[in-house]
């Protein structure tokens, strides 16, 4: 990591209030999280799976629900949602190698490794008990969904927040061609100093958040343009296990889409998708892409299976 991002590592906090947990565990497979607490609903730190320290952050109490952010996104693009899910469940978001605070991504993502990755978070942070919600947004959508199938023992129920979906994905050259020349372009662009210049800028534009300063890393653009990269790759291993593998019997699925006005188009894929999943649809409106951002409220009901969703408390931290 460059000195930035060993600053990065050091200071995990919300709304740029900084804590400075150590990276902690042998080489080997996960170890437990280095915590601390902030008004002892939070606990963050670093486990390593697979040798890359792991940025993880667990609040709240009840019964365990994992966010996983879309392509490129971190752990804080779910801030609005946690005060609305923490007095109800034990919410857990950690960030994918290369993304947020996490370190260097060393293979190109694969469905499957993402569900393990799952599955290995939560027992580094003592949560391998019961079964869990896995909630899932835009790519992260794929991740879940093969979690859920690839481990039905530890699947509570499933929710994709306006997944990706593809049907018939195609691409022109083999993976491992496409995997070394996206190596090759992003160590050229971070050559030029392009994300320092331009990432922070880039981020802000699209989604403001304290943490836009985490997108001038060439850690986080090379994490980001290999999972933009292998996605048709994700997508087809996805396809593959739908034909083999079940979802959890008994476990609730639900589909949230966006929609922002304009074309019904996109509504009909996720509907689609919802069908085909045996889900329950619904629909968040007007919302973008990012719903967690800009209707957090129904992504927490989609979550909590409807009720009423009280006012953050002043002591969960978002």
């Amino acid at each position: 990591m460059g000195t930035r991002d060993r600053a990065a590592a050091a200071g995990a906090g919300h709304r740029g209030v900084a804590r400075r947990p150590r990276v902690v565990g042998g080489r080997g497979g996960a170890a437990g999280v280095t915590t601390f607490v902030r008004g002892g609903f939070t606990r963050a730190g670093f486990v390593r799976v697979g040798g890359v320290p792991h940025h993880v952050e667990v609040t709240g109490r009840g019964p365990v629900c994992v966010l996983g952010a879309g392509l490129g996104l971190g752990w804080f693009d779910w801030d609005p949602v946690v005060p609305l899910l923490a007095p109800h469940r034990t919410v857990v978001r950690f960030d994918r190698p290369g993304l947020g605070l996490s370190g260097h991504a060393r293979v190109a993502p694969t469905a499957r490794d993402e569900a393990e990755r799952i599955v290995r978070v939560l027992d580094a942070v003592g949560l391998g008990g019961a079964p869990v919600t896995a909630v899932g947004h835009s790519l992260a959508g794929f991740h879940m969904e093969a979690f859920a199938r690839l481990f039905p023992e530890r699947t509570a129920g499933l929710v994709l927040v306006d997944s990706s979906v593809e049907e018939g994905l195609r691409t022109l050259l083999p993976r491992g061609m496409r995997v070394a020349a996206t190596r090759a372009c992003g160590a050229l662009l971070c050559t030029t100093g392009l994300p320092r210049a331009v990432g922070p800028a880039l981020r802000r534009l699209t989604a403001p958040t304290p943490w836009a300063w985490l997108y001038g890393s060439s850690r986080v653009w090379r994490a980001a343009l290999m999972e933009y990269v292998t996605y048709g790759d994700t997508a087809r291993e996805l396809a593959a296990l739908r034909r083999r593998l079940p979802l959890p019997e008994g476990a609730p699925v639900t589909v949230l889409a966006a929609y922002g006005g304009g074309s019904r188009r996109w509504l009909g894929r996720q509907r689609r998708l919802a069908h085909a999943l045996d889900a329950s649809f619904r629909v968040a409106a007007p919302s973008g892409h990012l719903v967690m951002r800009d209707r957090p409220a129904e992504v927490a009901r989609a979550v909590l299976a409807g009720g009423p969703i009280p006012e953050p408390a002043a002591h969960c931290p978002g």
